[in-house]
């Protein structure tokens, strides 16, 4: 009974002044109240409630019998529009945490707290002091708590951040900070103090203003691989397609220009680079990430700067395509293995008859069952010539096929140091790339076996452009190319003179597991017997200061949010697997709004706050929040609730002082017939100050 009716009877004098023209009397262990039925019966629904939430451990409070005679008065009236019962309502638990449990005290913030469930994006809008901020970070807590997502990321859009915030000492962050700290202050409310910086430092808790929030982006020059080819970032519109970490195409859902921003350069051991600001998004997962199976995980640029060594070893691997790219079929005029053996072993200089060298006969006959027309005559030793076959009545001017086709592809006169890969076939299948690198290997690669390691794949040759070629066509199907050069001064020449005129550029190749680099019979059982090569890898090798760009970010719809960059590295931009708030999203304008919400990622949950009555933007700036109820309502699995006074939890006082306000805008406003004592119509975008 004490805890019934509260000290000193506190409870039950609340009651007694909701219901004062009932009798209640307490005798011993007993209640009655005597009065008009309608009213007898909700005070017996209220005591039926108190007791099934105090069974349950919970103390209740003058709040929560105030809010249960609200919501029993509500349901009998007619005005209820849910089947929960007081006690459901405060006996959610979302939260435990030192000591306290955090839980909805509303129906209203019950509501809100099961649409942030049901629903991936969620809208809590109403007065200061209602629980929009706390709830979601209880909310966001719990999800990371059971490992629905990796990361929380909590943002506020700090308007203040214009002329007065430059008056303010310290840095850009220390001046920043007092526009973050309600965010710090639940945070500190939920977890363990000390846990807070290290999860803050691994990038599991971000909290950064909105401007920061937007500006993952790379220069507008930086090449972004299509099924086409290679297009600057720049140039990317929404719709076109890009190629993602499956090499499939996927199309672009968000082009969002960043201005002109810090960039750095992101170099992997191999070679492969490309630039990004300190905000862009990077997959990537560690050696302990690895051996623990834990998931890979999201990491800004800035993240990893000065940590990129885990004692002698690099930290950081990044993913690699998980299949060959997948380019659109084109017609070339020359079976593609035999162009690869043409490149490596062919005289194409055109003042003679076609001609191919090599110690392998197998490559010779292999050539001639390539190229139709043709016929490979053997002049001795490695030596070939590749004849026109001819047929009775064939005049003697008649071209040779493959002087015709090195025309076409303009590879004719071309010498061992410029020699390329024609785009027809670098941008061409799976199947057509791997053939011209089987015959580039086959002529002037091989094996090399290692004791106690896999086997590696080596290739050589004289031109920059047909090294670079070589490179291109490894990472396309998934492979790592390191280079290195010889350089042709002091080395001892042999027997083929020119080919130390020029510097010798030495690919090291390993290709993933099912690509058969070598279709030659000699170089592909010694590959075999030696293990074949390791897996591929990648790892962030140094982040460097690159100057200032004009940037841009896009958001593609591939899964994993991957995207194709310069070297065939793969990064992103969108924020997958996370729990985002976007805290007084009032203060955003239209175009923030947009931007926040298209960089949602998959697996991820967005929940925005708001007072529409408490916007701070310049005069004639829309909200954005005002903006996207027109815009979105309706729209599957995004959902606004809505709290009122009703549902402030601070100071009982507050709720009051929220009712009058409203109240008086209301007859301002019928007075006028518009806005007036800085309160905007709803939907004429002008700020208020009338706090």
């Amino acid at each position: 009974m004490v805890t019934v009716l509260g000290s000193g009877d506190s409870l039950l004098r609340v009651i007694e002044a909701a219901f004062p023209a009932a009798d209640i009397h307490v005798r011993g262990n007993e209640i009655s109240a005597v009065g008009d039925p309608s009213e007898v019966a909700l005070i017996q629904r209220l005591f039926d409630e108190m007791m099934l939430v105090l069974r349950t451990g919970q103390p209740m409070t003058e709040d929560a019998v105030e809010r249960s005679i609200a919501m029993l008065r509500a349901e009998a009236n007619g005005s209820g529009d849910g089947p929960e019962t007081p006690a459901e309502v405060l006996t959610q638990n979302i939260l435990s945490s030192r000591g306290r449990t955090i839980r909805p005290k509303t129906l209203n913030q019950k509501r809100y707290v099961d649409a942030i469930d049901k629903h991936t994006i969620v809208f809590g809008i109403g007065p200061a002091g209602t629980g929009k901020t706390y709830l979601a970070m209880a909310k966001a807590v719990q999800a990371l708590q059971s490992k629905q997502v990796t990361r929380i990321i909590l943002t506020r859009p700090a308007v203040e951040a214009g002329e007065r915030l430059g008056f303010l000492p310290g840095t850009l962050y220390e001046k920043i900070d007092p526009y973050l700290r309600p965010l710090y202050d639940a945070l500190h409310d939920m977890l363990d103090p000390d846990s807070i910086p290290r999860l803050m430092a691994a990038g599991t808790i971000e909290v950064a203003p909105l401007a920061y929030m937007r500006g993952r982006a790379q220069p507008v020059f930086t090449n972004v691989l299509t099924p086409d080819g290679w297009r600057p970032i720049g140039e990317l519109r929404v719709g076109d397609l890009v190629v993602g970490s499956n090499g499939e195409p996927t199309p672009v859902l968000g082009v969002y220009p960043q201005g002109e921003k810090d960039v750095y350069r992101v170099s992997a051991q191999d070679g492969s680079w490309t630039l990004a600001c300190a905000e862009h998004l990077w997959t990537v997962r560690t050696a302990s990430d690895k051996r623990r199976d834990k998931p890979w995980r999201v990491l800004e640029t800035q993240e990893m700067i000065g940590d990129l060594r885990a004692g002698d070893a690099r930290r950081y691997e990044l993913p690699m395509l998980t299949a060959p790219v997948s380019f659109p079929e084109r017609e070339v005029p020359m079976d593609p293995y035999a162009l690869g053996l043409l490149l490596g072993d062919g005289c194409l200089t055109g003042s003679t008859t076609p001609s191919f060298a090599s110690e392998d006969e197998e490559l010779a006959w292999a050539l001639e069952a390539s190229l139709p027309g043709v016929t490979v005559r053997h002049k001795g030793g490695p030596d070939y010539v590749l004849n026109r076959v001819k047929a009775p009545g064939d005049v003697v001017t008649l071209e040779n096929p493959v002087t015709r086709i090195l025309r076409e592809l303009d590879l004719l006169g071309t010498r061992s140091h410029s020699k390329f890969v024609p785009d027809d076939y670098l941008f061409n299948t799976a199947e057509v790339r791997l053939a011209v690198l089987q015959g580039l290997l086959d002529s002037d690669g091989g094996p090399v076996t290692q004791d106690g390691r896999s086997c590696r794949v080596q290739y050589s040759t004289a031109s920059i452009v047909l090294r670079d070629d070589v490179i291109a066509l490894v990472q396309s199907l998934g492979g790592v190319a390191y280079t290195r050069r010889r350089r042709a001064e002091g080395r001892k020449q042999g027997s083929a003179l020119a080919a130390h005129r020029y510097n010798s550029h030495v690919v090291d190749i390993r290709l993933p597991q099912g690509i058969e680099p070598f279709r030659l019979a000699r170089k592909r059982e010694t590959y075999h017997a030696a293990g074949r090569g390791g897996r591929p890898m990648r790892f962030i090798d140094s982040i460097e200061p690159a100057g200032r760009e004009e940037t841009v970010c896009i958001q593609v719809a591939a899964e994993d949010s991957l995207y194709v960059t310069q070297d065939y590295l793969l990064t992103h931009n969108t924020l997958n697997d996370a729990f985002i708030i976007l805290d007084e999203a009032q203060n955003t304008n239209p175009e923030q709004m947009k931007m926040f919400l298209t960089r949602l990622g998959f697996d991820s949950k967005i929940v925005i706050t708001g007072d529409v009555t408490q916007v701070d933007l310049p005069n004639g700036t829309k909200s954005g929040l005002r903006q996207v109820q027109d815009i979105l309502d309706g729209v599957e699995d995004v959902h606004f609730s809505r709290l009122t006074s009703q549902d402030v939890v601070r100071h009982r006082l507050v709720g009051r002082i929220v009712d009058a306000y409203e109240k008086y805008d209301g007859l301002a406003g019928e007075r006028t017939g518009g806005a007036q004592h800085g309160r905007p119509h709803p939907h004429d975008g002008r700020g208020s100050h009338g706090k």
